[in-house]
This record gives structure tokens, sequence and C-alpha cells, in this order.
């Protein structure tokens, strides 16, 4: 019987899974190997890890934690989870199962991109969603924010802090006359005109023909737990801004008594600093159910 297992090898499960093996608990961490920003060439924003291969970093990670006795490392997809506080299963895709006194899911989210030919390719490399982490980078060039919903208008009058940028609506919202008065104030350029694709490195082709260049495109994306187990388990969901994610109290358990999450999962808004935080802060809770099971 494990104290804790861990669903999600990326950087929020990691982060909990240190504190844990920190408190000697014997704690396993299942990576299906689907890191969010695998896509990315640098990670920027993250204290100490700055414009570097985030691969690297996790590599990095990862390493330092199996270091330490108490932690094993499986490489698999979680397909099921039952049971209860104190005696949970899981079974991975390979049939193999695990049982644990509590669970965390670190799972991540899966972007929803709009629906453009070409963007899918450049996600991750010229095409974003967070200007703190890749905004810089485009050095105050020409920046276009392609529009899928209500969020796009407050990525469009923030964005102006890194660029030139054209807020292309794509026919996703209509904008009404205050918008267009304070989008205008920024120096923002209205673009109404549908888009058909993305070419080159950042090249917006609209449906009249004309090709815009930018040296950056962003876009906020709809996000969904990765996976299907939190909401298999019975844990309740809650809608954002942003999507969905599972919901959790302070101290990151679910609606069902002893599955805890954290990261991308389970807080917005997203980030690598941002998930290391949430993780570690999970796994001292985590570990704090063990020490008052009670409490």
């Amino acid at each position: 019987m494990l104290d804790v297992i861990v669903i999600g090898g990326s950087y929020a499960g990691m982060a909990a899974a240190l504190q844990l093996a920190r408190a000697r608990r014997k704690v396993l961490v299942i990576d299906a190997g689907q890191r969010r920003n695998r896509f990315a060439r640098h990670s920027h924003g993250f204290l100490g890890q700055d414009g570097v291969d985030p691969a690297r970093i996790w590599a990095e990670a990862r390493s330092q934690l199996e270091a330490y006795p108490t932690i094993r490392w499986v490489e698999g997809s979680a397909s099921g989870l039952t049971g209860q506080r104190d005696d949970f299963r899981v079974v991975l895709d390979s049939g193999e199962a695990f049982s644990g006194r509590r669970i965390l899911l670190a799972t991540g989210v899966a972007d929803q991109l709009p629906d453009i030919a070409g963007i899918n390719e450049r996600w991750g490399q010229s095409v974003f969603h967070c200007p703190y982490c890749h905004g810089y980078e485009l050095d105050q060039g020409r920046i276009g924010v392609i529009a899928t919903g209500p969020m796009s208008m407050h990525q469009a009058q923030l964005l102006p802090e890194w660029g030139e940028v054209t807020f292309l609506t794509n026919t996703a919202l209509t904008l009404d006359p205050d918008q267009r008065d304070d989008l205008h104030a920024r120096g923002v350029t209205i673009e109404e005109t549908p888009v058909a694709r993305i070419t080159g490195e950042a090249d917006v082709e609209l449906h009249d023909g004309r090709v815009l260049s930018f040296d950056g495109l962003f876009t906020a994306t709809r996000t969904i737990p990765a996976s299907p187990l939190a909401e298999a388990a019975g844990c309740a969901l809650i809608g954002t801004p942003i999507g969905s994610q599972i919901m959790t109290s302070e101290a990151k358990e679910t609606s069902i008594p002893g599955i805890f999450a954290c990261g991308d999962v389970a807080r917005a808004p997203h980030s690598v600093s941002l998930a290391v935080g949430d993780g570690a802060w999970a796994g001292a809770q985590l570990h704090r159910s063990l020490v008052w099971p009670e409490g």
C-alpha cells in the first residue's frame, strides 16, 4: 500500500512528489509523457530556469526526484481509478494496478485550438496563449491576436505591452462601440475579415486573399482536463473563463475525500511557475492529511 499515487509526471506532480519524498512517504508517480509545454523550445518566466528547454527542466527535475528512495516512477497512462480514502486502486492501460491511501491528480489540461488550417503545427512555436511566457521574445514586433471568444478581448487589450497588435476577430465575437474605442485608444488595429489559414512562420492568410505577416500570434484556447479520470471517479468540475477544471478546496482536495488535484487541471491561470507552486502546496497538504487523517 503506497501513501500517495501521483497521476501526472509533469511540473505540478513532481513538485508535490518532492514534498512527500522529503517526508519519507512512499510515492508512485505515473507519467504518460504528455507535458503541456512539450511543443515549446524554451520556458520563460520560471525563476532560475528562464530560457531553458522545458524538456531539460523536466528531465533534471525527474532525476533529482528519483534520487529519493521512497519514490517510484512508472511510465504509462492511468485508465481506471476506484476505491475510497485509504484504499484506492489505480489501473494502467497495461493492466498493471497499484493501491494507495491518497490520490493526486496532476494530469494537466488539453488545449482546444480554433479550427484554422496551420495553427496546430505552429502551437508553442509561433502561436501562443501566454504573453508573460512568450511576449518578450517578439521584441516589440508585430503581434496578431486571433479571437476565439470573449476572453480574446482581454488578450487584445493586454498585448500592446509587447508589440504592435492587430486583433483578428475571425467572426468569433462582435465588438461594441465601447470596445472598439478602447482598442483604438491602445493602438490596436481591428481586422474583421475571417482567417483562412496560417502559413510561413506566423503569416495569416485572410479569406479575401490578403496575407498579414506577424512576428508571433496569440489565441485564447479553451482548456479541458487532459484525462477523464477525475470525472469518472466522481470529482466535481467547475467552469472558468478559459474552460473547465477540477474543483478543489484550499487544501487541494477534490469533492471526493482522499483525492487531491493540482496544477493546470485544478487552477487558473496557467504557467510552469504557478503549477510548481500549486504542486508544492498540494504535496504538503497531502502529507498533513496522512499525519492528521481526521483533520
